[in-house]
């Protein structure tokens, strides 16, 4: 008989760890803002990010990455990060999200890692993309990714006790979103388009206070991943559904065993009872503060969750260089 895994609580608060490497992801990374390279974005990002993980006390799997291993400078999935200590974990990471504005000089990236339990991530193979609809804790249980638009922001409107027109819906400006945004106009609620990145979306509808109540619409697989752990440290839910882009994305999908109607919610995305969330804000957006550079060092500000506490915390950190530079390059 097949014995099953047991799971020890993580009682060490990683994601105050973790902080410190989105933190220097950030950092490296808006070094190049502006410039127009998204590589080099990514590549400082990366650096940072794989040198700052290897000194957390853990044996931790990257699997949701961007890139594979053949592929650097992504952090690729399979990937052994930390010391090899207890715990393990299973990593998601996003060394920028937003790439393309931070290279381009505009408002809203930053830096992201997720960590779970070994075991407990999951996303679908080969899909890279999915339709999502997430929400905060006053509206679990009011959404279905199966029903209409005009539907599930009634259903919503009811649990947050609104009227539907008083909603605010994030959706990425993306052609492939013209019939959902027609759908909520129609219905008579707003929207709040963003360029680029939707992991902030998520954490927006989700976390109180932001001035939005969903999030829909066609995003990356491993946005939805990283989205899913903010949730449940947050409280909150969302619905995804693998999204092909082709009909070759989609024979391939099948040919793999992936289930297109299955639908993956906050749990089966990112499982157990032990999550941890980092973001640092590298290119100020409407969220979280960008770095600043001022003498001899940096300003940033991050967002840090914890789901077996629900803790959230936002932490503004000033960073001296001098300092940081002795640890960093110390035999």
């Amino acid at each position: 008989m097949a014995t099953q895994r047991t799971r020890q609580p993580i009682e060490r608060n990683i994601a105050m760890e973790l902080v410190r490497v989105t933190e220097a992801a950030a950092m490296s990374a808006v070094r190049h803002m502006g410039m127009g390279d998204k590589e080099l974005v990514d590549q400082a990002a990366v650096d940072a990010m794989r040198y700052s993980l290897g000194f957390v006390s853990m044996d931790g799997i990257v699997v949701i990455g961007e890139g594979e291993k053949d592929e650097a400078p992504m952090l690729f999935n399979g990937e052994r990060i930390g010391n090899g200590e207890p715990p393990e974990v299973d990593i998601a990471v996003d060394p920028i999200d937003g790439t393309t504005l931070l290279s381009k000089g505009l408002p809203g990236s930053v830096a992201v890692v997720a960590l779970s339990a070994r075991g407990t991530m999951n996303v679908p193979g080969n899909v890279f993309y999915m339709d999502k609809i997430a929400v905060g804790p006053d509206s679990v249980g009011a959404i279905d990714i199966n029903a209409s638009v005009a539907d599930n922001l009634a259903n919503v409107a009811k649990a947050k006790g609104k009227k539907v027109e008083n909603l605010t819906v994030v959706v990425l400006d993306r052609p492939r979103h013209k019939e959902i945004m027609d759908d909520i106009r129609a219905a008579g609620a707003r929207i709040k388009l963003i360029t680029d990145g939707d992991i902030i979306g998520g954490i927006q509808a989700a976390l109180p206070g932001q001035g939005v109540d969903l999030l829909m619409g066609i995003g990356g697989s491993p946005e939805a991943v990283l989205t899913a752990a903010a949730i449940r440290c947050i409280g909150g839910e969302i619905l995804c559904k693998a999204w092909p882009r082709d009909d070759d994305e989609r024979k391939q999908a099948l040919a793999d065993g992936v289930d297109l109607d299955k639908i993956y919610d906050t749990r089966e995305l990112v499982g157990g009872e032990d999550v941890f969330f980092s973001a640092t804000g590298a290119s100020t957006g409407d969220f979280l503060k960008g770095v600043t550079f001022v003498d001899g060092g940096a300003e940033t500000q991050s967002l840090v969750m914890r789901s077996r506490s629900g803790t959230v915390r936002w932490i503004d950190s000033i960073h001296d260089f001098s300092r940081l530079d002795k640890i960093r390059f110390k035999d």
